[in-house]
């Protein structure tokens, strides 16, 4: 299969690349990047291309999605945690823009070639989230990293559900807690425990927490699927039944017409 992989130069999205990679599907690495992800394509075994693509510029995603003529799965796995207070190119805030709105605008852009599904990369944070629709981008509302960062997630597993809903093959997986670069923005016992070197790999290597995306991107699985972690920062990844709030489908399709708004890009009819 041809797979884009967002984000696939680093962490969580470098090992879920190289993996499908190894057992033989061909991937494109979309990243902002591009000479680190020429360096991680060249370590890579397999089939691997790079490609520029700024999810925090809308400009970015439209060339990018020009130049893609089909693809198979889109793996929507590229993501930022803890920025202050920060605005995309387009204005949106820092999370909420890169790790969703981004996004949405891509899979809009390449909905008429996309012949298999698409998979979006959500956290546990989206438990503890509300979608504040009246206020996306935090233009009235004192401003919390954390909220932001569990807002774009949650915004993920409505997103899965309203594509899902629209017969689009969409799944949805969480690849638990990680040691990876993600976190280079925290502070707190995030921050610090990122430079311990005896807390390496936890609560689980990138290379493990791969395989939700994995699954999700290769496995037989209907439209909505969620795949997480069994303990949900780590564990065996299994199929589970998202929450009530990431379900509702009234909440899902109002996202869904404010992200084309502010986007400009909708599913092709």
């Amino acid at each position: 299969m041809r797979i884009i992989v967002t984000g696939g130069n680093s962490g969580v999205g470098k090992e879920t690349a190289a993996a499908l990679a190894a057992v033989g599907h061909s991937v494109l690495i979309a990243a902002r990047d591009v000479a680190k992800s020429e360096r991680v394509a060249a370590e890579m075994a397999g089939d691997v291309e790079i490609a520029q693509l700024d999810l925090a510029d809308l400009t970015s995603v439209r060339k990018f999605a020009d130049a893609v003529d089909s693809v198979d799965v889109l793996l929507n796995n590229a993501g930022v945690l803890g920025l202050p207070l920060t605005r995309t190119a387009d204005g949106f805030e820092g999370h909420i823009g890169t790790n969703y709105l981004g996004h949405f605008a891509l899979t809009c852009l390449l909905g008429d070639r996309i012949k298999d599904r698409v998979v979006s990369v959500t956290s546990m944070n989206h438990m503890f989230a509300r979608m504040h629709l009246d206020d996306l981008n935090w233009r009235t509302r004192p401003y919390s990293k954390w909220a932001a960062y569990g807002q774009s997630k949650l915004a993920l597993m409505l997103f899965t559900c309203e594509l899902a809903r629209k017969g689009v093959r969409a799944i949805v997986v969480d690849p638990g807690g990680a040691d990876t670069n993600i976190v280079r923005y925290s502070g707190g016992f995030l921050g610090w425990s990122s430079h311990q070197s005896w807390l390496k790999n936890f609560p689980q290597s990138a290379a493990t927490a791969a395989r939700s995306s994995i699954i999700g991107a290769t496995e037989d699985l209907p439209p909505g699927t969620y795949v997480a972690p069994m303990f949900k920062q780590f564990g065996k990844p299994r199929v589970t039944r998202p929450l009530k709030k990431c379900r509702d489908t009234q909440t899902a399709a109002r996202l869904w017409q404010l992200s084309v708004e502010l986007t400009e890009c909708d599913w092709p009819r």
